[in-house]
């Protein structure tokens, strides 16, 4: 295992850098492990990660929940041994035999430049191609547990050996490790495939195609509140919402350059007219097309296109994953043409709206990182630098704390990414804003300036919620699928204790329905306590119980999912909670244009 290197944080955050050398330490005790139990094992790679460690093996036959029982019991017998972690250097004549029976070592040591000194790390009697670091001793691995395995290609690469993964996790205590599972089983249970099919809101089919998501109409209600709510919120600020096609000529993605530096992520061409047509990857070169129909004055700009556009990009099956790694997926773009001196505010209204909607959502917390001109790139460096500080200077005038990514920005321009908190304290990264000074050249756009001569504008790619799907995905996990009033796709359910109160049930669903509200009816022919508790495992936010009393009255006795039973209710006062509730969120306004 090669050096995967000290975390860039080493100095600034001590603790992390323990961590670090600690998992790089447990990941040679579990390969040492897996070699005792599995003599004839090819070890590839292993390195740390931000949650942990693993290994790649190439095994007989796939790792058992019962080899991992076994391999974790050996680890924690070397642990406790106590023994040395020991560097030595070596020739890479003297690397080959050493590691002479391990094909994927002998590969790593090939292809490493001449001019790399190769060590190795000892501890017992194992040892590893590595440059570390590691913890002096085994015993300062102080807590560690094997979680499961996976299929991994070696290299990434689906044309190489498929080799089994072992992921682990090791932490300074026993303390700070089942805190850790507790949050792994939590993620487990919050999971949004999982979810997904239990709440019935979409599903994937293997018909169909795998990355390819099914909407269905508990998830397309939900979709259609989010999309409506976004439409509405880009029209306030001076957005024009377009639409653009699935797909494009070839010759359009040769201009913009997808061909040339993209094409591994896009699907094979179809032939329309003895013409090659290919399904958007962007939907970039679509708006800029919108842009360039007409001779644009500066008077005209700031221009603001907004699409939520469903674009098609190659994944291997590997990285699938639920919502949050797909085929096909919905983008909230938007591209912004504007002047030089537009920039600063331009980028500003862009993080306002961001907070704004990320607000409404439940997200409050942020990461915010700004990524600098790397060492290739096209464009003016002036241009670079003004573009730069236009994105500083927004960040700054909001008082926002933010990280500096040097040279970390794309080859055509610096952005500003965003990562939201969910509710386990994971980063999600959403919102990104981009200069792009390579399509406005390759496009050859233009305004006529104040002096009637060509300029080039400013392009700002832009997207808030990013991929709608995979922020749907993190709607799921935050909200655990209990989702605010708002967003429920069920806002209440009217529960008949026998079936002489359907009737009376099917006014109360129409009365609220009248008020604007999501309501059905459960009419089976179950008995009540089953009822209710099909609407708890729906989350359902409001359940609404009537009987003859309550029918007699006007009235339904009250549970909700978060305070319970709440007693019977006029249903006049049922619809006032419920608007209450409403008050403040973002469908309140759309409620009141009804």
């Amino acid at each position: 295992m090669l050096d995967h290197g000290a975390p860039e944080n080493a100095v600034s955050d001590p603790i992390g850098y323990l961590r670090h050398r600690m998992r790089h330490s447990a990941a040679h005790v579990m390969a040492d492990a897996v070699l005792q139990w599995f003599p004839e094992a090819k070890v590839a790679i292993g390195p740390p990660t931000a949650d942990g460690f693993y290994y790649d093996f190439q095994v007989e036959r796939p790792f058992t929940p019962e080899d991992l029982e076994q391999i974790e019991a050996l680890m924690i017998d070397t642990i406790k041994a106590d023994a040395p972690f020991v560097r030595e250097e070596l020739s890479r004549d003297g690397a080959r035999s050493m590691f002479l029976e391990q094909p994927f070592k002998q590969e790593i040591i090939d292809d490493l430049p001449d001019e790399t000194t190769l060590s190795i790390y000892r501890h017992g009697e194992f040892t590893d191609l590595c440059q570390g670091p590691h913890v002096g001793r085994t015993g300062e691995i102080a807590a560690v547990k094997l979680l499961h395995t996976a299929g991994a290609y070696w290299r990434g690469d689906e044309n190489r050996p498929m080799l089994q993964r072992i992921y682990g996790t090791a932490f300074e205590s026993q303390e700070e490790l089942d805190a850790h599972l507790e949050r792994l089983a939590e993620a487990e249970r919050r999971d949004h495939r999982t979810l997904g099919r239990q709440l019935n809101l979409f599903t994937v089919h293997e018909e169909i195609g795998p990355g390819l998501i099914v909407w269905h109409p508990k998830g397309g209600v939900m979709r259609s509140i989010i999309e409506d709510y976004w439409r509405d919120i880009h029209y306030r600020k001076g957005y024009s919402i377009v639409y653009s096609p699935h797909i494009g000529r070839a010759r359009l993605w040769q201009t913009s350059g997808h061909l040339d530096f993209y094409r591994e992520s896009m699907y094979a061409p179809m032939e329309i007219d003895d013409q090659e047509y290919f399904l958007k990857p962007m939907n970039c070169p679509f708006h800029i097309q919108i842009y360039r129909s007409a001779l644009r004055s500066y008077r005209e700009l700031p221009m603001r296109i907004a699409e939520l556009g469903t674009v098609y990009r190659y994944e291997r099956s590997g990285v699938l994953h639920g919502l949050m790694r797909v085929r096909g997926f919905t983008q909230d773009d938007a591209h912004i043409f504007c002047l030089p001196d537009q920039v600063a505010n331009e980028v500003g209204d862009v993080l306002d709206l961001t907070f704004e909607i990320m607000a409404a959502f439940g997200f409050d917390e942020y990461d915010i990182m700004l990524s600098t001109r790397p060492d290739k790139y096209v464009g003016d460096p002036d241009i670079w630098e003004h573009a730069t500080e236009s994105l500083r200077e927004a960040l700054v005038s909001r008082g926002l704390d933010y990280d500096i990514d040097d040279g970390g920005g794309a080859f055509y321009g610096p952005k500003i990414d965003i990562k939201i908190t969910d509710a386990l304290g994971r980063a999600w990264q959403c919102t990104t804003v981009q200069f792009d000074f390579n399509l406005p050249d390759r496009f050859d756009l233009t305004f006529q300036d104040d002096q009637g001569n060509r300029s080039r504008p400013y392009m700002v790619h832009r997207a808030i919620l990013g991929s709608l799907e995979r922020f749907f995905g993190v709607l799921v996990e935050h909200y655990a699928g209990a989702f605010p009033l708002w967003l429920a796709p069920v806002q209440a359910v009217v529960i008949p204790i026998a079936d002489r109160h359907v009737e009376y049930a099917q006014q109360v669903a129409a009365q609220l329905q009248d008020a604007g509200f999501r309501a059905d009816v459960d009419d089976r022919s179950e008995r009540m306590n089953l009822k209710i508790r099909q609407a708890q495992l729906q989350k359902t936010p409001y359940m609404l119980v009537v009987g003859d009393r309550e029918a007699e009255a006007g009235a339904a006795a009250v549970r909700t999912r978060d305070d319970g039973d709440l007693g019977a209710l006029p249903m006049d006062e049922v619809v006032e909670r419920l608007v209450g509730e409403l008050d403040g969120t973002p469908v309140a306004s759309r409620r009141r244009r009804r």
